[in-house]
Parts: structure tokens; C-alpha cells; sequence
């Protein structure tokens, strides 16, 4: 029986990650992964869907090109060759997560692992041993019994990303970070698109300024949104898919080819082996500690099977924080409210920290700040004047608590609020910080000058 100091079971962005700094820190590691190095992230999530949207904006780019004084006759796109693309870059950098396990001496075990008790985990019939185990297994597209995945005419996110041929109507359940992008994508390429949403707004998790911009803007472009409503049933039987929806005026039925589900996640914890170790669940997620321990000493939990926000980036910081406290390092534990939130649509959006709704629940005293895009020197120049950045404080201390923005390029900008907050950093300290002109981010600097009534461009 082979044995490690850490066992890493699933190489995606949480896994491969701990495994990684468990090496950097001399433990002998190996990680157990059923299908491709990276998970799901960077083989049919984060990574491809952005190769995919990549090739839309340079279509609009090229749409538009008269906008900038420039002429391009006959701009076309071909559908499977920007599959192709998406899927290239997926391998490889997947094919990248294959050499950093080689440079860093981890080993892998290909197959399907299963938890055993005495921190033993058996794949495919050979049993590996190790100090302490990982479980990094992720997620998938959750299901709803309304609208039950066939793969061909009700799909997920994964079959959303490599369809055979481009559908000329496709209804999108849910508008969350998934669905707005998929929306955005197919609509730029000329499919009709209906999104239907159970809540009052679009990206319900934003504040309610980016979910308004967000619909108006999907709504010029010709995406076609209905929210508070429902898909109670679907039918498959036809040549394509009828969906019932019900809204406050009553059912309507909506016709398409493809009905892509975009209702979240389900955590991947079904027959790992958990009932059989004694690991303890809650509403399909993994209970952990502060460093994601488990109950069950030396097996560890982290990223989408844990309650935590279900975000690459979040399953990355928490494999490194457990591995080191693991190697006995001192750590700190997570802030999961200073977590950024990104969705790669056009426009973007980028947020971190409380909305102004959840500010005024809690009963803080806030100074609100906000500065268009259309304001904007950088913005003017690059033809992207849609969106604002929006900034909230405390007005008593002037702490940081909330930033949120959309339009382009902001998923590059919110590290700025991130890092301030982590710091601790106030409102007038952001002010005398000189930022460069003309940039986007200077927007940021604009806002908070907003909030205190000495914004100079507005």
C-alpha cells in the first residue's frame, strides 16, 4: 500500500492547488482524479466558457468596427470553429496542471476514489493510505424536478459549452453568473434568447443599480428576460422543447430548441465513501472548521462540497489555508465576506462586500458613492461607456464595506476594493491615492470622491 503525507481527492481548482502547496512544503502528495487535471473550472467551466465569450466580443468588435473608423466587410462566425477554440484552450490548460504535477513531484492517481475509514481511500480496487485526505470533488449542474436534464434538448452548463450544432432558440432558467454568460454568448452569435428567472431581479445576488443596468442592457441587445416566474414542466416529445412558465399573469408556454438549466450547483458527495467514514453532512454540504477539517480527524474537506460561496477562487484560497495549517503554519481563517464575485458577461460585473440593501438591513450609517462609465476619459476613448463603479461606507468610520461594478473590464478592477478592505483601508485614504489618467480603474478613485461630495467629473 502506497503512503502519503496528503491524499488529494479531485485535481480541480481547489485540489490541484492544495496539492501543489502541500509539495512546496515538503509532504509527499498525491491527488486521485476520475477525468481530466483542473475539474471542472478549467476543462467545462471558468476557463472555456471565457474562450467562449472571448470570441463573441471580438465579433461584436467586428460588428462594430465602423464605430472606431474602421471598415470590415463580410464579418462572419463559425460556430464549431469557436467550440474548437474553447476547447483547445481548455486542454490546454489542462495539459498546464499536467506539468505543474510533474515539476512538483505529485503523484497521480487516475480513477474513481472512495473514502475509507483509517484515512484510506480506494481507487478502483487499490488502496492508498495518508496522514491526512482532501476531499476537493466539486460540483455539478444541479437539477430540478421541473426540468430534468436529457443532455440534447434540456441541457447543463457542460453540454452548453460544446452543443453539435447552434441553436436558433434557447431558453436559459436562471440568471445567475452561468446563465447571464451563456445568455450573452449565444445571443451575440444571433440565437433568440429567453431567460427566465424565479426572483424579482437578474443576478440576484448584486446590487440592485448592476441588476437594472444588467436587464436594460440584455434587453437592448434583444434578450428576451422574464422574472418572477417559473418553469413548472417541460415537454420533449416535438421536434424541439416546449416550456410552461408561470408568471404573475398566468402560464405561458415558450418554444426553443435547447433549454439550458442554469439553477445552480449540486455538490459531488454522493458514493465518496462519506457514510462509511462518518463524515457529517448538512443540506448537501461538507462540515468543516474554521480549517476544514472535518469531524472525522485527518480527513478534510474544501471548494464546492463545503458551505462556502461555490467559486474557484474560493476553493484555490482554501485548499492553500488547509494544507498549511495542516503543515502547521499559523493561518488565519477565511473572511468569506470579503470575497469577490465575478460575472464575465457585456458588460461585465464585479462586486465584493455588502450590496446597499444589505447595509441599510443591518442598520449602518453608509455614504454611497457612484460614477459612470459615460464620465469616463478611457471608457469615452475605447467605446465602452456602459456601466458605473458604485462604492459604500461606513459613515462613522469610513470603513469599505461594499463595491460593485459593471461594464468592462471591472472583473480586472474589484482586486483594488478586495485588498483595501483586507488592509482596512478608508474611504479618504482610496481619495489620496492617485490613481493613473485615463484608466478604467480611476472610476473607482471617482466614486469614493462621490460618496464624500468631491467628485471632480460629475
Amino acid at each position: 500500500m502506497s503512503k502519503y503525507d496528503i491524499i488529494v481527492l479531485g485535481s480541480g481548482p481547489g485540489g490541484y492547488v492544495a496539492a501543489i502547496r502541500a509539495s512546496q512544503l515538503g509532504l509527499k502528495t498525491a491527488v486521485i482524479e476520475k477525468s481530466e487535471l483542473g475539474g471542472i473550472c478549467l476543462n467545462w467551466g471558468c476557463i472555456p466558457t471565457k474562450a467562449l465569450l472571448k470570441s463573441a466580443q471580438v465579433f461584436e468588435y467586428l460588428k462594430h468596427a465602423e464605430d472606431y473608423g474602421l471598415k470590415v466587410e463580410g464579418a462572419d462566425y463559425d460556430f464549431d470553429a469557436i467550440v474548437k477554440r474553447s476547447r483547445g484552450v481548455a486542454d490546454g490548460m489542462s495539459k498546464g496542471v499536467q506539468f505543474l504535477m510533474k515539476k512538483n513531484k505529485i503523484d497521480i492517481i487516475s480513477g474513481y476514489g472512495k473514502l475509507k475509514p483509517g484515512k484510506k481511500i480506494d481507487v478502483d480496487g487499490t488502496e492508498y493510505s495518508a496522514n491526512n485526505i482532501i476531499i476537493a470533488t466539486g460540483a455539478r449542474s444541479r437539477e430540478l424536478p421541473s426540468l430534468p436534464q436529457d443532455g440534447k434538448k434540456v441541457i447543463g452548463y457542460r453540454e452548453a459549452m460544446s452543443l453539435p450544432k447552434q441553436p436558433k432558440k434557447l431558453i436559459v432558467v436562471g440568471s445567475g453568473a452561468i446563465g447571464v454568460e451563456f445568455a450573452d454568448f449565444y445571443n451575440s452569435i444571433g440565437t433568440e434568447v429567453t431567460i427566465v428567472e424565479y426572483l424579482p431581479n437578474v443576478v440576484p445576488v448584486e446590487d440592485k443599480d448592476v441588476s437594472k443596468l444588467l436587464e436594460r442592457s440584455f434587453t437592448k441587445k434583444g434578450i428576451k428576460i422574464m422574472t418572477s416566474a417559473e418553469v413548472t414542466s417541460v415537454d420533449t416529445s416535438g421536434d424541439g422543447v416546449k416550456a410552461h412558465v408561470k408568471t404573475s399573469k398566468g402560464e405561458e408556454i415558450l418554444e426553443a430548441d435547447v433549454v439550458l438549466s442554469a439553477v445552480g450547483i449540486k455538490s459531488n458527495i454522493e458514493n465518496i465513501g462519506l457514510e462509511d467514514v462518518g463524515i457529517v453532512v448538512d443540506r448537501d454540504k461538507i462540515i468543516v472548521n474554521d480549517f476544514y477539517q472535518t469531524n472525522i480527524p485527518g480527513y478534510f474537506a474544501i471548494g464546492d462540497v463545503t458551505p462556502g460561496q461555490a467559486l474557484a477562487h474560493v476553493a484555490s484560497a482554501e485548499g492553500i489555508l488547509c494544507v498549511e495549517k495542516i503543515a502547521g503554519e499559523h493561518v488565519e481563517a477565511l473572511d468569506y465576506g470579503n470575497i469577490p464575485g465575478c460575472t464575465y458577461c457585456t458588460p461585465e460585473i464585479a462586486s465584493v462586500g455588502l450590496t446597499e440593501q444589505q447595509a441599510k438591513d443591518k442598520g449602518i450609517d453608509i455614504k454611497v458613492g457612484k460614477f459612470p462609465f459615460l464620465a469616463s476619459g478611457k471608457a469615452s476613448a475605447g467605446g465602452n461607456k456602459e456601466g458605473f463603479v458604485k462604492v459604500i461606507f461606513d459613515a462613522k468610520y469610513g470603513e469599505w464595506i461594499g463595491c460593485h461594478m459593471i461594464g468592462a473590464g471591472v472583473t480586472d478592477m474589484v482586486a483594488e476594493a478586495v485588498v483595501a478592505r483586507k488592509l482596512e483601508t478608508t474611504g479618504h485614504e482610496i481619495l489620496k491615492a492617485v490613481h493613473p489618467h485615463p484608466t478604467m480603474s480611476e472610476a473607482i478613485m471617482e466614486a469614493v470622491a462621490d460618496a464624500y461630495d468631491e467628485c471632480i467629473h460629475i
